[in-house]
């Protein structure tokens, strides 16, 4: 597989996916639930992942492809060979209601490693990228390597709601580790979350439940700028499967986990 020529060609699928989705805010949109009712989908993610999908199969047609929607109409069930992992809209929420902090997110694997990874803030047209081992980037800018931290300076992404009472983690812990903190914050897209770790706007974002298209692309981009990624078990992240998912400084990431974070 020629990684560089492949990286120019997904360049120019992610870009003209984020042009046809700024297209997108003049027309009608069509809105879903899938498994609640946060839980949403649009006709445009629907067409941007068919787009994305056809790109990549114009490319090479035994691709295999992951994707949030299901537009490939494949069942993956293993990483072997060469896989696409396609989220055409990560935070379909903040897409229907603030047309803001939402991304594309698309991840290139080879027999379970990670090998290219692009996320694309369609908005404030910042496309994150890196082929593994070469460095990350931002529209062209390398992305600097991570300072250590130290935890009670640090600011952690989760959702509030892990401070109360739930049947997932012991809010206690949790409770503790806001204490700890300098500030918490949740954007609601996990790939967006991912690259403010990766620029150090953040120091670690936690999720009690994340689906591999969520992360494939941001932990390939977030450890070529040294960021720790795992389960709350301290697992490598699943990426066939929903999964906890924690990724933060590698100062700060056992000791989040270890001290403060506890699954029932």
């Amino acid at each position: 597989m020629d990684i560089q020529a492949l990286h120019d060609y997904t360049l120019t699928i992610i870009k003209e996916a984020g042009e046809r989705i700024r297209r997108s805010f003049f027309e009608t949109m069509e809105i879903e639930t899938k498994s609640n009712a946060n839980d949403l989908v649009t006709n445009i993610d629907k067409e941007i992942e068919a787009f994305i999908v056809k790109k990549i199969h114009a490319y090479d047609t035994s691709f295999r492809i992951l994707g949030e929607e299901g537009m490939a109409h494949e069942q993956i069930t293993s990483l072997e060979g060469v896989v696409w992992m396609v989220d055409p809209i990560d935070g379909t929420m903040n897409f229907v209601r603030q047309r803001r902090n939402f991304a594309i997110s698309i991840a290139i694997y080879e027999d379970g490693v990670g090998r290219a990874g692009y996320i694309y803030d369609v908005v404030a047209d910042e496309l994150y990228y890196a082929i593994a081992g070469n460095g990350a980037f931002m529209n062209g800018q390398r992305l600097s390597k991570l300072e250590p931290i130290a935890l009670n300076k640090s600011i952690v992404g989760i959702n509030a709601v892990w401070a109360t009472p739930n049947r997932k983690i012991e809010h206690e812990g949790v409770i503790r580790l806001f204490r700890q903190l300098r500030g918490t914050r949740s954007l609601g897209s996990a790939t967006l979350e991912i690259m403010a770790v990766a620029t150090g706007r953040i120091d670690s974002y936690i999720s009690l439940r994340l689906s591999p298209w969520d992360i494939a692309a941001g932990i390939i981009i977030a450890a070529e700028v040294g960021a720790v990624a795992s389960t709350l078990a301290l697992q490598p992240v699943n990426l066939l499967a929903q999964d906890t998912f924690i990724i933060a400084n590698p100062s700060i990431h056992r000791e989040i986990v270890e001290q403060y974070v506890t699954l029932k």
